[in-house]
């Protein structure tokens, strides 16, 4: 079926204006902020409704048309490429709050719910929803959902599946399920974290957070990268698990320092972001733990907010630092492995190493207290080889994540970045279960195909790599 023919079967199904194709939409399209990899879809569509977003499933299923669920487009790693092209599912006009329980501390809202707006409409009420990823102001419920997103305050309130206690899934062929936590196998846990594969998420609830009584935010700056990593892993070891462990290097202050006017001492290095919450009377102890540890490490300064505008501007490094990065560079690769935190010095010295070996800038910005790192690559993508060089470079430290007990990922998902690595971490027997894992919600190879489980039909030809079109 053409791209014409499918646009207009469609627009029977949603209103016309909602059926976008073309080379302006495909472009659009074409991959989401993992920039380096690109195939383009032959229509979108934008349903409003779970019955809108079943109904077009079901035609993608009776015609064998491949479908990829899509959110904000804010994903890191081809989670939301239309790999093998087909119909792009997006949620942006899926944006509804349904309701919010604020006795039993639940809300229920579409997909595409931007997270911060969760949080935002709970707010009077003392509560928020605790997932916090730094893309938080445009990211959406479902894309949270399908990578499993952490964030900032992952360290001490956990990553997303710990606050989602039910959602709705259209199925591969159309039919709606709906999970619940309860007794019995934990199939809602399976869908958290399995990037659009086992069907396209349109409605969720979640659980809400009480806001914490009392707040202090620090911002240490250290002379040396190594000093501010031994002090991550020195805080854990006394016993204080901070809302927040955020670390910072040159390369991030740099552009922070361009683009905010954000002032640090000249010989800083690298910060740490480190922010604790509860009660007063737990609080002050823990800040005077860290600030004594930060100390002993020696730091060169440490800022306390004194106020909520303080605590924001405090913030604005670790919120807006890859977006600056755009001043340096027309191009990023944000990467995303786990290491266990005592191996972290050490891994910030490979990764110099690496970006040197492979004639790359980089820049760290990632969430230390639970060793997930965050390289990011800035380059020009117009260079003549220069994508295989940060591709290289970006399995290289993967590589290093595996070998010193970590994992390919964190956060972000395997998407279609890291498919030949996930090899690395599990062997053929583990993936034969994933598979078997995915089969008991279908075995059909169109549900957002190419994605996490390697040498899926149709994928091996693209898997090295999809720049261009998928035909």
């Amino acid at each position: 079926m053409n791209q014409a023919e499918m646009t207009a079967e469609l627009g029977r199904i949603l209103s016309p204006e909602r059926v976008l194709s073309g080379p302006a939409h495909d472009r659009a399209y074409d991959c989401d902020a993992y920039t380096v990899d690109r195939s383009r879809p032959q229509v979108v569509v934008l349903p409003e409704s779970t019955a809108e977003a079943a109904a077009v499933v079901a035609w993608c299923h009776r015609h064998a048309v491949p479908f990829t669920p899509r959110g904000a487009g804010t994903g890191l790693s081809g989670g939301s490429l239309a790999a093998l092209g087909g119909v792009v599912i997006s949620t942006k006009r899926m944006t509804k709050i349904l309701s919010v329980d604020v006795e039993n501390r639940r809300l229920r809202a579409q997909a595409g719910a931007v997270n911060l707006r969760l949080s935002q409409a709970v707010a009077a009420h003392g509560l928020h929803f605790a997932p916090d990823p730094s893309s938080q102001s445009v990211s959406t419920l479902g894309g949270n959902i399908a990578e499993n997103s952490g964030g900032p305050h992952t360290l001490k309130y956990g990553v997303t599946v710990q606050h989602v206690s039910g959602l709705t899934l259209v199925g591969f062929d159309g039919r709606v399920i709906e999970l619940q936590e309860g007794p019995g196998l934990d199939l809602l846990s399976l869908v958290v974290g399995s990037e659009g594969t086992l069907g396209l998420v349109t409605e969720a609830e979640v659980r809400l957070t009480p806001n914490p009584e009392h707040v202090v935010t620090l911002l240490a700056s250290f002379a040396q990268v190594r000093s501010a990593t031994e002090t991550v892993a020195a805080i854990i070891q006394a016993g204080v698990i901070p809302a927040a462990l955020e670390m910072m290097d040159h390369g991030i202050m740099e552009a922070v320092r361009a683009a905010f006017g954000l002032r640090f001492p000249a010989e800083a290095r690298a910060l740490l972001l480190i922010e604790c919450d509860g009660s007063p009377d737990r609080v002050g102890p823990e800040v005077e733990t860290v600030a004594r540890i930060c100390r002993d490490h020696a730091c060169l300064e440490l800022a306390e907010a004194a106020d909520s505008a303080e605590r924001a501007r405090l913030w604005t490094a670790r919120k807006k630092g890859v977006g600056a990065l755009g001043r340096i560079a027309p191009t990023l690769v944000t990467h995303d492995g786990v290491i266990p935190r005592s191996k972290l010095p050490d891994m910030l010295d490979a990764v110099d190493r690496i970006g040197a070996e492979f004639g790359l800038k980089v820049a760290n910005i990632f969430h230390a207290g639970d060793g997930n790192l965050h390289p990011i690559f800035c380059f020009d993508d117009r260079e003549p080889g220069v994508v295989d060089r940060v591709v290289a470079a970006g399995e290289k430290i993967m590589r290093l994540c595996i070998e010193w007990g970590g994992s390919v990922t964190g956060e972000h998902g395997i998407g279609v970045e890291k498919l030949d690595l996930i090899s690395l971490m599990f062997d053929e027997d583990d993936l034969a279960l994933q598979r078997r894992a995915q089969s008991i919600f279908h075995n059909d190879s169109g549900v957002n195909p190419c994605k996490i489980i390697p040498n899926q039909k149709g994928c091996v030809e693209h898997m090295k790599r999809w720049r261009g079109v998928a035909t």
